[in-house]
């Protein structure tokens, strides 16, 4: 099995006509690896929160909504 986290965040680079990849570093992908399980257990959160409740939490979606702005900033500066 692959891990696209690894992949993604691996940059390519040219040095004298040659394509080097530089792989992240371990605590950048351990970090991305808690992130990413945070959000899930928000978004399972919320769903039960609506579900359950019926109705949104602000709280919870904040949460998740700068899960992902931090995920995504992430992503892309490392391609950077």
């Amino acid at each position: 099995m692959r891990n696209w986290i690894r992949e993604s965040l691996t940059r390519v680079t040219m040095k004298r006509g040659k394509r080097v990849e530089v792989p992240p570093s371990k605590r950048l992908l351990y970090s991305m690896y808690v992130a990413m399980g945070s959000l899930v257990s928000l978004v399972a959160l919320e769903i039960a929160h609506i579900a359950f409740l019926g109705a949104w939490n602000n709280e919870i979606f904040a949460a998740i909504t700068a899960l992902i702005g931090t995920i995504s900033g992430v992503f892309l500066s490392q391609k950077a």
